[in-house]
């Protein structure tokens, strides 16, 4: 079976790694530069390796659960500043992009909401890449995508939005 820290697969080259159970953590992971990736090897710690490996980018803020990477309080296509990303909100316009942050807000089993990396795009679904999905979740899942009113709506109700380099 796989151990906490076995890598899974790689998108893009960055890896993924396994986690077990979604409340495992080994620690804080930061890169050579001391910039904080977060708690091995939850969801945030994959998606901020990944914008800074892949994307060479750095959030202004370096904390905060999975559900406060999406601000309410900014309007659609505004740049979230904590982030430095622009953000959508699911349903309001905005198509998903590859190498998009997708933020799932807090669900029953899970009150720290869940970040993912948008992987592929198609005409009527998405697929996100993860890290700690749960011991029997996949790193790859495919996501119901619905163009409604002029807007696209990932078909999740836990979908807050997601976010974009500038």
């Amino acid at each position: 079976g796989l151990a906490i820290g076995d890598v899974v697969e790689e998108f893009n080259g960055v890896k993924i790694y396994y986690n077990g159970a979604v409340g495992n953590s080994i620690g804080r992971r930061r890169a050579a530069d001391g910039y904080n990736f977060g708690q091995g090897f939850q969801c945030v710690e994959f998606v901020k390796r990944y914008y800074y490996e892949k994307l060479d980018h750095r959030m202004p803020n370096t904390w905060g659960h999975a559900k406060d990477f999406f601000d309410t309080r900014i309007a659609d296509g505004e740049v979230n500043p904590a982030r430095a990303l622009l953000q959508f909100r699911n349903g309001a316009g905005a198509k998903p992009k590859v190498d998009d942050l997708i933020i799932f807000g807090p669900g029953l089993f899970n009150s720290f909401g869940h970040v993912a990396i948008v992987s592929e795009v198609g005409d009527d679904q998405i697929e996100i890449a993860q890290q700690n999905p749960g011991p029997r979740g996949a790193s790859r899942v495919n996501l119901d995508l619905r163009n409604e009113g002029g807007g696209w709506r990932v078909a999740n109700d836990r979908v807050l939005g997601w976010l974009r380099m500038p």
